[in-house]
């Protein structure tokens, strides 16, 4: 067993339970770790530290997102060491009558989705669950008398999967991603991929082009799109959510499942992901009235476009989880003058189609973090005249700084928005605590502003 995250830990402790010997390699020997391994060393698992070396008499390598490169998984390949992902693992581990999966994988707005699904689901009464990479581990459900699993996949567990066949599979968007771990975009895309090769249906996104050709080989892929559905798709006429695939009669045929109004926070990726729920959950014969009801009971995770509070006719806005430039362009398409907090590890992605589509709607800008550099050079050459605030202090502390200059740049009906294109860990524990330390401040500056009335 290859790490022992939350998913490695849930792997070692069913494998343990089906009687195999289970030897866990971890290379951090922390609080937490130590703590994972004496409990999992009540169930006969042993754990060893430090040590990148394959154990002897291994069989099977079970992984959580190691990537191919590293020592351990590449010892194993050369070896002829079968190496799977836990979520392969946990679907051969399914029983017979298990419940079906509906996956969906996309650079932007699994979770989200995936959770839209799961209140939709449990809309029309069936015991459904969201999984994999939403949190739960798959292997630690897969046991259960769930009704349906409703499974979010990363690229790292596509990879690592090569028999999975859930009854319907989606794809929201496919951009520039993780490619330090992928090598190179083309890998990166075919990972996302395999989530259709097996799947009963295949929905796809068809406001997406490399979504859209991924899905071109299957015969009766299903599309969803904002504008008005062709034959075969569900898509958005007005303000009204439509059926046009998952009908008697997809000619002649539409069926209305939501509206606009239903989905929270309103914005145009946020309605995108609600049509793939509303595909996947179709696609077991879900009734349109479970789907409206779905999406109005659904409540956004934090860090997602989440509303902060306003303060002095500006809305302040923490969309921290926009880890990389694709959910960042979304965010900023959302409102149309923005002061911008961005900035963090880019992790080689480029930010200049990003800046060049936001730059009608950049009232400011306020960049911190380890590549906030090339974010600001973006910003000279695509939206010169918008003002720049470089915060060069590397404590968490400096994000009172960051709010207290997006103030001063904000005038009344702009949007400060916490939309940082990049990952956290340069300044912050994960993006959570980044969202957090915005929050914050934010409540911060309102005390301040209240007092001065």
């Amino acid at each position: 067993m290859a790490g022992l995250g939350v998913s490695g830990t849930a792997v070692a402790r069913v494998l343990a339970g089906r009687g195999e010997r289970v030897v866990v390699v971890e290379g951090v020997e922390g609080e937490r770790q130590l703590a994972a391994a004496a409990e999992l060393a009540v169930h006969g698992v042993e754990t060893r530290f430090g040590a990148m070396t394959l154990p002897e008499g291994v069989t099977r390598v079970v992984t959580t997102g190691w990537a191919p490169h590293h020592p351990l998984i590449a010892a194993a390949l050369s070896a002829g060491v079968e190496v799977v992902g836990e979520v392969e693992l946990a679907w051969r581990l399914r029983p017979k009558q298990a419940a079906p999966w509906l996956a969906l994988t996309g650079t932007n707005g699994k979770t989200t989705a995936v959770r839209m699904l799961t209140s939709i689901l449990q809309a029309d009464g069936r015991k459904a669950l969201a999984v994999g990479n939403v949190g739960v581990p798959v292997v630690q459900a897969v046991a259960e008398p769930y009704d349906v699993l409703a499974v979010e996949l990363s690229s790292f567990q596509l990879h690592w999967s090569g028999t999975l066949a859930p009854h319907a599979a989606a794809i929201l968007n496919v951009a520039p991603d993780h490619l330090d771990w992928h090598g190179s975009m083309e890998e990166y895309t075919a990972a996302k991929g395999r989530v259709y090769e097996r799947a009963g249906t295949v929905i796809f996104n068809a406001d997406d082009p490399e979504t859209a050709r991924l899905a071109a080989p299957y015969p009766g892929a299903v599309g969803f799109t904002l504008r008005v559905p062709k034959r075969g798709e569900i898509g958005v006429v007005e303000d009204l959510l439509v059926d046009r695939a998952f009908v008697s009669d997809p000619v002649e045929a539409a069926e209305e499942l939501a509206t606009l109004e239903d989905i929270r926070p309103f914005a145009p990726h946020n309605v995108a992901n609600a049509l793939a729920a509303a595909a996947l959950a179709r696609s077991l014969g879900v009734p349109s009235e479970a789907v409206r009801q779905g999406l109005r009971d659904f409540v956004p995770d934090p860090h997602r476009l989440a509303h902060v509070d306003r303060v002095g006719e500006v809305d302040y806005i923490d969309d921290s989880k926009a880890t990389n430039p694709h959910a960042a362009a979304a965010a900023l398409a959302s409102y149309p003058s923005v002061v911008w907090v961005a900035g963090g590890q880019l992790k080689g992605a480029d930010v200049d189609d990003l800046v060049r589509q936001a730059a009608p709607r950049l009232r400011g800008a306020v960049l911190l973090g380890a590549d906030r550099a090339r974010i600001a050079e973006a910003i000279a050459r695509h939206a010169p005249n918008v003002p720049l605030v470089d915060i060069p202090d590397r404590d968490t502390g400096a994000m009172e700084k960051v709010v207290t200059e997006a103030a001063r740049l904000a005038s009344p009906g702009d949007t400060v928005l916490l939309s940082p294109a990049g990952a956290s860990l340069d300044m912050f524990a994960n993006y959570p605590a980044r969202g957090e330390a915005f929050a914050r401040a934010v409540r911060e500056l309102k005390q301040r502003h209240e007092r001065e009335r």
